[in-house]
């Protein structure tokens, strides 16, 4: 099986088949997904679809109506993350950084059913997630992402600053948490100064995102584009978003985090761009709150960002929390 699905602004569901041809820009007309990895390594990361169909919210290809799959999990140990988290403060002490974000995975093995079943989750419709999903043969990622990398349209571009983070019960405190405001401002400022060049900013008043168990702090920024922008340079203008990425974000610190990354086990695929290209008009995902598979082996990555004032003891509950909050949401 080969699919590709993204969830449209309306609540419903764009779904590719393969096999797909893999392109290294958009083309003319059609649909085609946009799919790379944390690192934008990928030279052809455009994929266009032998078919394509479009469904309603609620609605979902019949021969993806399987049952949830039962999975084995099995919680990430914290001293791998303790390790990491004392180099990212080393590093913000020393003044090479400011920011970095961490990536601790929790696995689990399939003991019944397929995780195909869990598509099935993604037609649901929960607002502000939007859900995608990409599978390739017995591989595949669903996500129910409520970051918008950004969206192009006539030559406006869309985008938001996402950071922040406390459980359901505590958003009054959170609302007013000095820490966490410091976190969303880094984010939403960092974004201010890459986008100034492209045109007019325009930043909304940060407001306070509900997703369930978890809320965050939430800020949206309009860009009147001065002139043509290529998608794949806005992508590499945007990607990593300040809130998955480094601050500042430069080549040693960006390899600095993937290094990281790397010895945490994270997915290749947990916070890159899952976009849709359709008639000209394009919007991108940022892949998080995902569940990702490859045969039996299933992970649940979960990130936070570490800055001056982070304590190991807290951030471990957040990856914990953003971890509970997608298994509970796919039924797992």
């Amino acid at each position: 099986m080969n699919l590709a699905v993204f969830g449209t602004p309306d609540g419903g569901l764009l779904v590719g088949e393969g096999p797909f041809e893999a392109l290294a820009g958009p083309p003319e007309n059609g649909v085609a997904f946009y799919r790379n990895d944390f690192a934008l390594s990928s030279r052809a990361p455009w994929f266009v679809p032998c078919k394509v169909e479009q469904f309603e919210r609620g609605a979902f290809p019949d021969h993806l109506s399987s049952d949830l799959p039962e999975i084995e999990w099995e919680d990430p140990e914290v001293d791998p993350f303790a390790e990491i988290f004392t180099e990212v403060s080393d590093s913000i002490r020393s003044g090479s950084i400011e920011k970095s974000v961490p990536v601790v995975t929790a696995r689990g093995r399939l003991a019944k059913g397929t995780c195909e079943g869990l598509c099935q989750i993604l037609a649901a419709g929960a607002d502000p997630l939007r859900p995608y999903g990409w599978i390739d043969g017995k591989e595949g990622v669903v996500g129910l992402s409520p970051e918008l990398l950004f969206q192009l349209d006539a030559g406006t571009l869309h985008t938001m600053a996402l950071a922040g983070t406390a459980r359901l019960e505590e958003r009054e405190a959170f609302g007013v948490d000095e820490k966490e405001i410091r976190e969303h401002e880094f984010v939403a400022q960092t974004l201010l100064s890459k986008l100034s060049d492209l045109g007019a900013t325009t930043r909304h008043p940060r407001e306070i995102m509900d997703l369930g168990r978890l809320v965050h702090f939430h800020s949206g920024i309009d860009v009147e584009l001065t002139e043509h922008e290529s998608i794949d340079r806005l992508v590499r203008i945007l990607h990593p978003t300040p809130a998955l990425g480094p601050l500042p974000r430069t080549v040693e610190t960006l390899s600095q985090l993937i290094g990281w990354r790397q010895r945490l086990g994270c997915p290749l695929w947990f916070g890159s761009p899952f976009g849709l290209w359709r008639e000209g008009a394009f919007e991108a995902l940022v892949a998080i709150r995902m569940i990702s598979w490859r045969g039996k082996e299933v992970q649940v990555p979960s990130g936070c960002g570490v800055i001056e004032e982070s304590r190991l003891v807290n951030e471990w509950r957040e990856l914990r929390l953003k971890r509970e909050s997608v298994r509970t949401a796919f039924g797992v």
